[in-house]
């Protein structure tokens, strides 16, 4: 039987074995770009980048400080917390010259993670309705940078709080604070809709 490229693919390497790859070799670095690729991207968008010209130029700026600081990388902390700290970081840089706000941010047909944020009981209106995903995302375009950045780390990204405090460099007890926060704002601007 003849082998199929999924039979030849090299086998499944850590992160923290990617990096050793890389700083041995620069060229083990396209695997860390093919891992992370995807998710980065969505991350942009849902930050809310929606030129997909500007993310793809937002990701290479995120690749390039990756590589040119990997020796730099915290083996304390998750690769992918480490990534997406810089990444985050670029992001902001990136809205804060161009001095936009960021679009409302949309999740198309998939209202899975769209009714996370809601199921919590004070998402909920007093008809125990729930909202729409449309609701929800202009309520979640609503907010103010620091909860956005929140709610998409927890609901669209699914982070722990650990990789949030990792991410964004505040105290796991401050996640909790800012999720919980960004909730009763969306509440309230669920409500006024």
């Amino acid at each position: 039987m003849a082998d199929t490229p999924k039979d030849r693919e090299q086998p499944q390497f850590s992160d923290q074995d990617l990096v050793t790859k890389t700083i041995k070799n620069k060229q083990a670095f396209a695997a860390i770009v093919h891992r992370y690729e995807a998710p980065l991207l969505r991350y942009i968008s849902r930050l809310g980048c929606k030129d997909s010209a500007a993310a793809q130029d937002l990701l290479q700026e995120i690749f390039v400080k990756i590589f040119v600081h990997l020796n730099d990388y915290d083996h304390s902390l998750q690769f992918s917390s480490w990534i997406y700290r810089i990444a985050h970081n670029e992001i902001v840089s990136f809205f804060r010259k161009e001095r936009s706000r960021p679009s409302v941010l949309t999740r198309g047909e998939d209202n899975y993670l769209f009714e996370n944020i809601v199921d919590d009981a004070e998402l909920i209106d007093q008809k125990n309705l729930r909202y729409t995903a449309p609701e929800i995302g202009r309520a979640v375009g609503q907010l103010e940078q620091r909860y956005r950045d929140i709610i998409v780390l927890k609901f669209f990204e699914e982070k722990s709080y650990e990789e949030i405090s990792d991410i964004l460099q505040i105290p796991q007890g401050t996640v909790a604070t800012l999720i919980s926060r960004a909730k009763k704002k969306i509440k309230i601007y669920l409500e006024k809709s």
